[in-house]
């Protein structure tokens, strides 16, 4: 009996006790990962993004979790699914790909700590009280790709010497699109272009907008920062290729998928160090707290296979400054 009542004891006591060691276990930090664009066309991003979390020591599965919603290029659907993220209470949030509604996100993410990436201004779109002393519930990191844009002419104007008329791709929903087109006409004024700004706003739009720079005699294309854009950026290189029009894109994605050339900072670089940044607030640290990160380097990438088809002639010199030529 002593024997039986001694294993009952003992037996019921292992089981108990890692019970109550995992009940007395903090419970694993959740973070909100938030997009305008989808897992297609991010997934790069979204492993630049757990490399900041490494950084931090923050290991996916493992000590922390990650909630995702992407929107597929729906828009509208954002808001919902960032009231969807705050309302699971999430410990975190990470907003980006998404400068067409990030005024309207961040009416949503009021009380939740929270890390956007944009490519605009965060103190102009209301994200955030300043540069150094973001304030409130978020910070942001930014590629400030708006302002880039007259580079961007320039450098094509540059490989492209012929070209008087410059066709400027615009997404009106953007939240970037008035001071995009502003800051490109007045580049085009100081270099003695004219711009011809075509509108899309989905990518049915795409076709009919390729047709209206053609029939307005452009000679070249520049293709801003926006979340539409880069999600659907096989088929606008498509129609550059078939139009044969040389274009300028914001980020090394475009050529990489056979476009002519960009300019701009490393959106995977924005990523990891908005993983950084999510993994520091995990630790404790606050959004006001946090300046606003901005790039450091911008990069000038060149598809020579494509140049060559277009019938272009990359010069010397531009080769020189580019970052990285694909052949």
């Amino acid at each position: 009996m002593r024997r039986r009542e001694f294993i009952r004891l003992f037996g019921g006591g292992v089981a108990v006790w890692p019970l109550a060691a995992r009940a007395q276990q903090p419970a694993m930090p959740v973070i909100g990962f938030l997009s305008g664009r989808s897992l297609a066309s991010d997934a790069h991003l979204v492993a630049a993004f757990r490399q900041g979390l490494n950084e931090n020591g923050y290991v996916v599965d493992h000590n922390v979790k990650i909630e995702f919603r992407w929107a597929e290029g729906q828009f509208d659907r954002l808001r919902v699914m960032a009231a969807d993220l705050v309302g699971r209470h999430v410990t975190a949030i990470f907003a980006g790909g998404m400068d067409i509604d990030i005024r309207g996100v961040r009416t949503v993410i009021t009380t939740t700590p929270a890390v956007f990436a944009t490519g605009g201004d965060p103190v102009g779109f209301g994200l955030v009280e300043s540069f150094n002393r973001p304030g409130g519930n978020a910070t942001a990191v930014t590629v400030i790709a708006a302002e880039l844009a007259p580079k961007r002419l320039e450098l094509l104007r540059g490989l492209v010497v012929s070209a008087t008329v410059i066709a400027l791709l615009i997404n009106p929903n953007d939240a970037n699109a008035a001071s995009s087109t502003r800051d490109v006409q007045i580049a085009a004024g100081t270099l003695g272009l004219q711009v011809r700004v075509v509108n899309a706003v989905a990518e049915a739009d795409f076709d009919t907008a390729f047709a209206t720079l053609v029939n307005a005699g452009a000679n070249a294309l520049l293709v801003p920062t926006n979340a539409l854009f880069i999600n659907r950026r096989e088929k606008l290189v498509a129609l550059a290729a078939r139009y044969a029009v040389p274009a300028m894109y914001d980020r090394r994605e475009f050529p990489a998928a056979g476009g002519l050339m960009s300019y701009g900072a490393s959106i995977t670089e924005q990523y990891r160090q908005s993983g950084v940044y999510i993994g520091k607030i995990l630790r404790g640290a606050k959004p006001a707290d946090l300046p606003v990160l901005q790039p450091t380097k911008y990069e000038l990438v060149i598809n020579l296979k494509t140049a060559k088809t277009l019938g272009i002639s990359v010069p010397a010199t531009l080769l020189a400054r580019a970052d990285e030529v694909i052949e």
